[in-house]
């Protein structure tokens, strides 16, 4: 998943032409050198690939402000999904 998450990360940056720095688990999003709309296509390939919406607004859920809070904020709505979603 980490991995799934990194490239959508710099796919996305080299995409809308961002500059982004090395991802480390304890960077802060906001220092990534992604803007908000990164983000978003990032949540919306995301729910693509896995077939949810890790940031759904129905599911009470945290908001990552780390890269690393970031996957652990997917792996974690991946184990509560119902089942087949993410079979995509």
């Amino acid at each position: 998943m980490r991995s799934t998450i990194k490239s959508l990360f710099e796919q996305v940056a080299n995409e809308q032409h961002r500059e982004l720095v090395p991802l480390t688990d304890d960077l802060k999003l906001v220092q990534s050198g992604l803007d908000s709309l990164s983000f978003a296509i990032i949540v919306a390939r995301l729910e693509d690939r896995l077939g949810f919406d890790p940031f759904n607004a129905a599911v009470a859920v945290e908001f990552p402000v780390t890269f690393g809070d970031f996957g652990r904020v997917v792996r974690k709505f991946s184990q509560l999904a119902p089942r087949g979603c993410g079979a995509r």
